[in-house]
């Protein structure tokens, strides 16, 4: 096997993948960074400055000590992994994000520790972890190009040599170990000209930064961190190592496995043993990185609501000055999203040329690297509307407006609490952990100094305990130095190290491992601490999750007969049933579950789910579901009973024990590092220096090792296997395709590419979130469409024909989301949080600009009016963006801009007019110019016509997202009153009043003015509106009125309501009434044309059932008479209507009063019913009501029981007769004017209400009054037919039936 294939062979079972050292090449000399001068590029054409004068790179006006030069990648081993090819560029760039940074014997050199990763293009990640630390330049050349560059300095910033400078450079983009360094420099006691930011040659000695960085398949933290800072220790130790460096870093390389599921693995550093461990096929995933510092950096509260933010998919930005914070954070938000996976953009360390990647219009999760003195409020962010901004150093975060909240927030809060405590950590933010994390010092334990002036003090005082001057020891020559007053024979060699001038540290090798008891060093303890601390916290959210989606198998639709059909059909595929898995779930864990299963993670979860059928299942999908499984074992319940309450996780002993005894009882040990076969005399070792590695030793891996030996062989039996499958199944690189198509499902650019950066690339990146954006435009309109389309979509195969209230909610916010998105594409001039009501901002100054100079020209035209206007009942509403923004802008309940801006989608959506507003909107070019790179989004004229084009398809459906989310505000109605002219007076003497009711309220009695149709009023948000009453006094001559509707339309939301009466309101005419209650329906938008136009009584088909049954009544019976069968029908129908309505959630019932007293109302059925057979000639030309025969009826029952011939009757019977009674005088003695067929209605919608109709049915049956009204052949006469009735009737029993104000106003019942 030649000496690559050695390296690579086994690459997928190694530790570490490569060895890079990254730091000055001497060679070229002080270069300023590219990126640098990208970055500078990018800001001068972001702020509008000419880009090219900002590029060259250099600075003059910063001390050369702060300016940032480009590193370099000194050298890589080995040279290329075939499973993990090394990408220069990204390395280098991350390594060290701000390129090199110089320091002087006056400044602090603390070494740092810092971790990234790199996301590849199919999802999966490399882990680097890397030590930076400050060697001394030794190459006079750059020692005075330095000086060189310092005298320009001065030369260009005279003042600058005054000590107060040294602060002035807050902006620069300085060194990894940026501001705090400073903080830390002695400048107060030696003002040297290096302590003030300067640089002398001649008594300065320069030193530059380098860094060791170890590349992963798997993120082992503390392991490799460990490891590289005994490398480093390695070097500045006065004794040179054990053996060569090459031996330990050949042995990291080739030697050393990765531990196998489920074991642990011991290997040996430079000094001391590394102890690492991985988690079994059952547990969670490996996540190393310390949550136990996590939560104390945000506290609890804070850290629950940033989870939140990632499982809905926010934009998420973290800010910190170090950035080992900013990886930690990151790495430990996403590791407790388990079993799901953050699927979007995300780079935990932004790298400064990677700025304008903030502007990326997709949810992402990025770390930025604050700069020292910069305050958030300097930090301008392309778009905010949907952003968490999470301040680490300040323990802060920044929420998105209105997102709903984790369900049982409060007791996850309180139990993540308890475990922290029994940790020793405090659960609130900002409190620094109790445990005082030991090996090197990263930047956490000093940053926190530099923003509470408070513990500087502290730090101070650990500063003067760690200083060995002062007899004082720190941390870990503590330990050492108990160790060593324990044993004897070591205090002798202590003894003689002194005198021959050993340092302790170096002896620390000899001694073992400074162990503590049973052979463990505080190191280990703390590690294990950490690891049992992670897996804690990290099972509390995990059985959240279990519990939320035991079910969620029951509701995966697997309808593709093969994975091929499955990945091409994988678009138009329903794949979850949404709807009954959220009918299946606790109320309130609704708001959040309706926006979750709408997110690409879930989507992504349930992909792998349906394609587990197929092939090997995902891990962290195989762990879910094995935990699933277990819980059923143990607790089997019904699924209906789904209850929220909350249940505490069980399992977090046994997750701690298993890493305890991992960790305890060491696995497998690595083989240790050895002699290689080396040149003699090269390498040779320099205290403070790191020697140049022998290359020929390192790029070749051994041959007769036996763990690479076996991945070999099962590399080959895998190949062997693939081969013999390939002609079963379809193409393996189609099939490649097809996966990654339907992974990517959605989804834009998973990761940055950190190698090549030109403008050109940038522009491309842009294009590709442009194609994006449409394609999440096209998903989503679609979606609501087949949501909202209901029946017809299922009849066309789309699946579920179920919205409810909150999953239209759901997708309109997400709508929101993207508009916003779309709208901070490429944006150049940024005015609050939300681009979009920018936008609208600046088109309105410019419209009410020209609107005044119009105004103020002499040749104005009138106000163009429509032709039918004047024959209109209702005057049209003209379509305006402006009008619908002042509409926003009056409404104080809304105080911010992206509140403003919601609401205006949300109104202009439900006036159909979203796409009209956005074209005349987009259609001032001349703004969207100034507002707008070219690039933008919204400067692709293709694709602005298609978006366009996609929101212009919502128009074909209703949607109340205005009306039913703002209850509370104050909205101008418009009342018309439109009479029958042919056959009344269009006007009356009398004095008419109406009062409208919708299902938030009712408007009061409104008195109209004598013979004006028409009126507007204001009054609180009544919804969707179900009834008018009309009526009048009765006063003067022409006192009869016959009124063929009312039209009352919403002046904001251009919702026009129809209320059908076809019917008179007067003494001695009809039924005698003098009010009338109407029941509503919307009118479509293009009827109000003809509403009224005509004097004609509205179409049959059209109008609600008062008409119909007014063609049966007062009309003769002229009309249409239904047969039996259908009679029978229509209250079947009724009764199923209302059922429905209360098996649906309480917040997405419609009116229950259009079921009663509708069309198809179950009162209208119940009169058909009664009327057939009836005998309703007119005697003397008065007309016979339905009312009429059940006063007779009750009449006849009272004087029978006034005879005593309902003593004999049974008790519930006599019981009943008297209920009825009691009903109809109430009914006929209330102050109300409701007429013959309104008292009727009266009667049924009480009788269902308190469940009495089928008790008094018998009743009216029995009477012997029935006999003279009815024909024989009348229903209400056939027994079979009315016991039906009442079984169908007894459905209604089992519902709390409640009436509308408006239909029982003045029954006191």
């Amino acid at each position: 096997m030649s000496g690559t294939n050695a390296a690579s062979g086994a690459a997928p079972c190694r530790f570490a993948h490569y060895f890079v050292i990254c730091g000055i090449d001497t060679e070229t000399g002080l270069e300023p960074d590219e990126l640098a001068a990208l970055y500078q590029w990018l800001e001068a054409d972001r702020q509008g400055r000419d880009p090219d004068t900002a590029a060259t790179g250099e600075n003059f006006e910063q001390s050369p000590l702060k300016r940032t030069f480009k590193s370099k990648v000194l050298a890589h081993y080995p040279e290329n992994v075939e499973w993990n090819p090394f990408d220069q560029d990204a390395v280098n760039m991350l390594c060290m994000p701000k390129g090199l940074s110089f320091r002087t014997q006056a400044d602090s050199r603390e070494p740092q520790f810092h971790s990234f990763l790199i996301t590849r293009e199919d999802g999966s990640r490399t882990y680097g972890f890397v030590h930076t630390f400050y060697e001394e330049v030794t190459s006079p050349q750059i020692c005075s190009a330095m000086q060189t560059l310092y005298q320009m300095h001065q030369a260009e910033n005279p003042s600058s040599a005054t000590p107060s400078s040294s602060s002035s450079s807050s902006s620069s983009m300085d060194s990894l170990a940026s501001s705090l360094d400073e903080a830390d420099s002695p400048s107060s006691s030696s003002c040297r000209s290096a302590a003030c930011g300067g640089y002398d040659a001649s008594r300065d000695t320069l030193y530059v930064s380098k860094a060791l960085c170890l590349i992963t398949p798997m993120p082992f933290m503390h392991a490799c961190r460990r490891f590289l800072s005994q490398v480093h220790r390695a070097v500045t130790a006065s004794l040179p190592p054990p053996l060569p460096l090459e031996s330990y870093v050949h042995n990291i390389l080739y030697e050393v496995p990765l531990p196998p599921p489920g074991r642990s693995l011991k290997f040996h550093g430079v000094y001391e043993p590394i102890v690492c461990q991985r988690p079994g096929p059952g547990e969670l995933p490996l996540a190393d990185f310390p949550l136990g510092q996590t939560f104390p950096l945000l506290g609890v509260e804070n850290l629950v609501q940033l989870f939140n933010c990632t499982l809905l998919e926010m934009q998420i930005l973290l800010y910190s000055q170090d950035y080992q914070r900013l990886m930690t954070v990151a790495e430990g938000i996403t590791t407790l999203l388990f079993p799901f996976q953050w699927q979007h953009v995300y780079v935990p360390i932004l790298p400064a040329s990677l700025l304008h990647f903030l502007d990326a219009p997709v949810p992402y999760l990025m770390g930025l690297q604050s700069k020292e003195g910069t305050d958030r409020s300097k930090l301008e962010l392309p778009q905010e509307a949907n952003l968490c901004f999470v301040d680490i150093d300040n323990h802060c975060i920044e929420l998105p407006e209105d997102f709903p909240q984790f369900p049982n927030k409060p007791e996850l809060i309180q139990e993540l609490s308890e475990v922290l405590l029994r940790y020793g950590i405090s659960p609130v933010g900002g409190a620094p952990p109790t445990s005082v994390p030991t090996s090197t010092t990263t930047l956490g334990s000093v940053s926190v100094s530099t923003r509470h002036p408070g513990l500087k003090s502290q730090q101070a005082l650990r500063e003067l305990e760690d200083d060995g001057r002062n007899g004082n020891l720190g941390g870990e020559q503590l330990a050492v130095l108990e160790l060593l007053q324990g044993n004897a024979t070591l205090e002798r060699l202590q003894a003689l190290a002194k005198r021959m001038g050993v340092r302790v540290e170096a002896l620390r090798g000899v001694g073992g491992e400074g162990e503590a008891q049973g052979g463990r060093t505080a190191v280990d303890e703390e590690e294990m601490r950490n690891a049992k601390l992670n897996v804690q916290l990290r099972e509390v959210f995990a059985s959240r999750f279990t519990m939320m989606f035991a079910d969620y198998e029951a509701f995966v639709i697997q309808s593709a007969p093969d994975l091929e059909s499955w990945l091409t059909n994988r678009e138009q595929m329903h794949n979850f049933d949404k709807a009954s898995f959220l009918s299946d779930q606790p109320e309130p864990y609704l708001p959040f579950l309706s926006h979750f299963i709408e997110t690409q993670m879930f989507a992504t979860f349930i992909d792998n789910k349906i394609m587990s059928q197929w092939e090997e299942k995902e891990p962290l999908l195989r762990v879910f579901d094995g935990r699933i499984d277990k819980a059923r074992l143990y607790n089997v319940r019904a699924p209906s009973l789904r209850s929220s309450n909350y249940q505490r996780c069980t399992v977090l002993k046994e997750s701690a024990q298993a890493i305890e005894q991992r960790l305890l009882k060491i696995d497998h040990t690595a083989i240790h590092p050895h002699l290689l076969d080396m040149k003699i005399g090269q390498g040779k070792y320099e205290q403070g220096f790191f020697p140049k590695l022998q290359s020929d030793v390192l790029s070749v891996g051994p041959t007769n090792n036996k763990w690479s030996n076996r991945t070999a062989t099962a590399q080959r039996r895998k190949d062997r296997h693939r081969q013999q499958t390939e002609h079963l199944t379809l193409d393996n690189d189609l099939k490649e395709k097809y996966m990654q198509e339907a992974r990517s499902l959605g989804k834009n650019l998973r990761q940055p590419k950190l190698s090549d950066l030109s403008p050109a690339v940038i522009a491309q990146t842009n294009w590709k979130f442009v194609e994006g954006l449409l394609k999440e435009c096209r998903m989503k309109t679609k979606r609501m469409l087949v949501e909202k389309m209901g029946r017809e979509a299922v009849e066309l195969g789309h699946g579920e024909a179920n919205i409810t209230g909150l999953e239209e909610n759901t997708l309109i916010a997400s709508l929101c989301d993207l508009l916003e998105r779309i709208w901070s594409h490429g944006l150049q001039v940024k005015q609050g949080k939300s681009a979009l009501w920018s936008h609208l901002l600046h088109y309105q100054a410019r419209e009410e600009t020209l609107e005044q100079q119009q105004a103020e020209s002499p040749v104005s035209n009138g106000p163009e009016r429509r032709k039918s206007e004047s024959s209109l009942g209702m005057p049209s509403l003209r379509a305006s963006v402006i009008q619908d923004m002042r509409h926003i802008q009056s409404m104080g309940e809304i105080k911010t801009d992206v509140g403003r801006a919601r609401a205006w989608i949300r109104l202009s959506l439900e006036k159909k007019l979203l796409s009209q507003h956005l074209k005349r909107l987009l259609s001032r070019q001349a703004l969207t110019k100034k507002l707008y790179k070219r690039y933008a989004f919204l400067r692709c004229e293709e694709e602005k016509e298609q978006f366009l084009f996609h929101l212009l398809s919502l128009n074909t459906v209703d949607y109340f997202c205005f009306t039913s989310v703002f209850t509370t505000i104050m909205i101008p109605y418009r009342a018309v009153i439109i009479p029958i002219k042919k056959l009344s007076n269009a006007m009356t003497t009398s004095n008419p009043w109406v009062c409208v009711s919708g299902e938030l309220g009712d408007s009061g009695v409104r008195q109209i003015t004598k013979n004006v149709l028409e009126m507007t009023f204001d009054c609180q948000n009544l919804g969707k509106l179900t009834t008018v009453q009309l009526g009048h006094d009765n006063s003067g001559l022409l006192a009869k009125w016959l009124v063929d509707c009312v039209m009352v339309r919403n002046e904001i939301t251009g919702h026009t309501y129809k209320f059908p009466c076809g019917r008179w309101l007067g003494k001695g005419v009809d039924d005698g009434s003098l009010e009338r209650v109407l029941i509503g329906e919307l009118a479509s938008p293009n009827a109000d044309e003809d509403c009224g136009r005509g004097c004609r009584t509205p179409d049959m088909q059209h109008s609600p059932g008062q008409t119909r049954r007014a063609s049966i009544t007062s009309m003769g019976g002229r009309g249409y008479k239904p047969t039996s069968a259908q009679i029978q029908e229509a209250i079947g129908e009724a009764v199923n209507s209302i059922c429905k309505h209360f098996h649906k959630p309480e917040k997405e019932r419609g009116s229950l009063t259009i079921l009663l007293c509708g069309e198809v109302g179950l009162v209208g059925a119940l009169e058909q019913f009664f009327h057939n057979g009836f005998k309703s000639a007119r005697l003397f030309q008065k007309t016979v009501f339905v009312w009429d025969f059940v006063e007779k009826a009750v009449a006849y029952m009272e004087s029978a029981d006034q005879m005593g011939d309902m003593q004999e009757t049974a008790e519930p019977l006599g019981l009943t007769c008297v209920s009825l009674c009691h009903y109809v005088s109430a009914i006929n003695s209330s102050p109300r004017n409701i007429g013959k067929d309104g008292k009727f209605q009266l009667l049924v919608c009480l009788g269902a209400r308190d469940r009495l109709l089928i008790q008094w049915l018998p009743l009216l049956v029995e009477c012997p009054v029935i006999q003279r009204m009815y024909e024989e052949s009348a229903l209400l006469r056939d027994r079979t037919t009315v016991n039906d009735l009442i079984a169908v009737l007894q459905t209604l029993h089992d519902f709390p039936i409640t009436l509308e104000a408006s239909l029982v106003k003045g029954i006191d019942l």
